[in-house]
């Protein structure tokens, strides 16, 4: 069952506080509705796991062979083989054919338009673990933008511009695609 915000019943809305304390206006009771439907659940699906999102970071910086994502990672072949095909089934990874002098052909690997919608994600966990785990010497890496040298940083922006900081108001709302959790017998 698909439902917008109107099909929510009264009883499954709920006032939700913000960490600033106010009240967020027409939030809704999440649990109420079905969690295999969630965008989260259904993007980590394909990237959940520490081998397929360490994959993802090292191809967005530029290491594509095969035994160099072995090396590079410490990832035994038969895993990072599996994973490879995962993520190229999933639509974030396509192989591209290469054959150095003398030798057989063998691929190459590039993070797909999608892989590529991937990297803020990437760059936002960069950032929380360079936050909350870093050693005190500071981050191991640095994200720049080759054109000026500032350092990126990820930030969320409303569809109107508005810069919504660190502490966000958020309102979440039942989309198009959300379905009402069905209820199991007791």
């Amino acid at each position: 069952m698909t439902a917008t915000s109107d099909d929510v019943p009264i009883s499954a809305r709920a006032s939700v506080a913000s960490d600033r304390g106010a009240p967020v206006p027409h939030a809704y009771d999440f649990s109420a509705f079905d969690s295999e439907t969630c965008s989260i659940a259904r993007t980590l699906t394909l990237i959940g796991d520490r081998w397929s999102l360490l994959i993802l970071r090292d191809l967005s910086n530029g290491v594509r062979r095969f035994d160099d994502l072995v090396a590079h990672l410490g990832i035994a072949r038969n895993v990072l083989s599996r994973r490879l095909c995962a993520l190229a089934e999933g639509g974030l990874v396509t192989r591209a054919a290469y054959r150095l002098k003398g030798a057989r052909e063998r691929h190459e690997y590039r993070l797909s338009p999608a892989g590529r919608d991937l990297i803020p994600i990437l760059l936002a966990m960069m950032a929380w673990g360079d936050r909350y785990l870093s050693a005190p010497d500071g981050p191991p890496a640095v994200a720049r933008h080759p054109d000026c040298d500032a350092r990126v940083r990820v930030s969320l922006v409303c569809e109107a511009g508005h810069q919504l900081g660190d502490r966000p108001r958020l309102r979440v709302e039942p989309g198009p695609g959300s379905r009402l959790r069905e209820r199991r017998p007791r």
